[in-house]
């Protein structure tokens, strides 16, 4: 079965995305208003997996309620907590509740996260994951032997257009399509001008790309990202431009920009869509849509 997001993909249009996060235990009201804020308006929306390796409700649980909420969900899966055999479970499941788009990730660290105890498993890569995937559609599981049961998915992976140097994402971005991604959904991009050199190469390759844009929320926010965050770089224009916002207006700022630049992406032609992340503040989703002339 073509999942609707696969179908948005493969209809030209400017594709959509979005973030919900599951929350750190049960309580699931506000993940739930999320969805229902969303499920109308973006093309599909990712449920993130132990994002920064925090321990939270599980992806696979929020991809399920996306689904039952009547939206489209991407169900991230990295392979940081789960060996081969858990990830084939897993993804047997999603298939057989109509979980049909997968975002494939090596993972995080562990040392980043709440649990630095854990161990990390790593048994498997994203592009691993994503052969994984293919084998499975073919009615074989890694260990060769035969599936009761078909499964198909829309199944993508991540690449950071930001990182310096870049030649070995390049290397992991062909290696990733090489292994099956059908679509491909960036790390945060704050120079358009340094995607637009990244899309010249990318576009000779058969894959949907998703530009992924971070919401800013202050300039301390984008400073701590520059100094923390591998392969995110915002300039310095930027910044000023969040910290001359009068006080009170830094998130009004932070919407303005992000539409701004989601406006020019599409006018430009530079991709096939947008991945939007407003971390903690999916709420504004919509503002940022509007912004970008996407509403309506």
């Amino acid at each position: 079965m073509v999942s609707a997001f696969k179908k948005a993909l493969e209809s030209g249009k400017f594709v959509v995305t979005s973030e919900v996060a599951p929350p750190k235990g049960t309580n699931l009201e506000k993940m739930g208003q999320h969805i229902e804020l969303l499920k109308d308006k973006v093309d599909a929306m990712n449920v993130t997996d132990h994002q920064s390796s925090v321990m939270r409700f599980p992806s696979l649980g929020g991809a399920l309620m996306v689904k039952e909420m009547g939206g489209e969900p991407i169900l991230q899966m990295t392979c940081r907590d789960r060996n081969r055999l858990a990830l084939e479970a897993d993804l047997l499941f999603a298939s057989s509740r109509g979980i049909n788009n997968v975002l494939c990730l090596t993972g995080d660290s562990v040392i980043f996260g709440d649990h630095k105890e854990a161990k990390g498993v790593f048994d498997l890569d994203s592009s691993q994951l994503l052969g994984t995937i293919r084998k499975l559609e073919k009615g074989k599981d890694l260990g060769g032997n035969d599936l009761d049961g078909n499964v198909s998915f829309c199944a993508g992976a991540i690449v950071t257009p930001e990182a310096n140097p870049l030649e070995p994402q390049l290397i992991k971005f062909e290696k990733k399509i090489e292994a099956g991604a059908e679509f491909i959904q960036t790390q945060a991009v704050y120079d358009l001008d340094n995607f637009k050199e990244f899309m010249d190469y990318a576009k000779q390759f058969p894959v949907k790309i998703l530009v992924g844009i971070i919401l800013l929320t202050s300039a301390p926010m984008a400073r701590f990202m520059n100094k923390n965050v591998a392969g995110v770089n915002v300039p310095l224009e930027l910044i000023d431009e969040m910290d001359t916002a009068p006080k009170g207006r830094k998130l009004d700022k932070g919407i303005e920009i992000a539409g701004r630049m989601i406006r020019r992406v599409r006018e430009e032609r530079m991709c096939d869509g947008v991945h939007i992340m407003a971390i903690g503040k999916e709420e504004v989703v919509p503002d940022i849509m509007d912004a970008a002339g996407l509403v309506g």
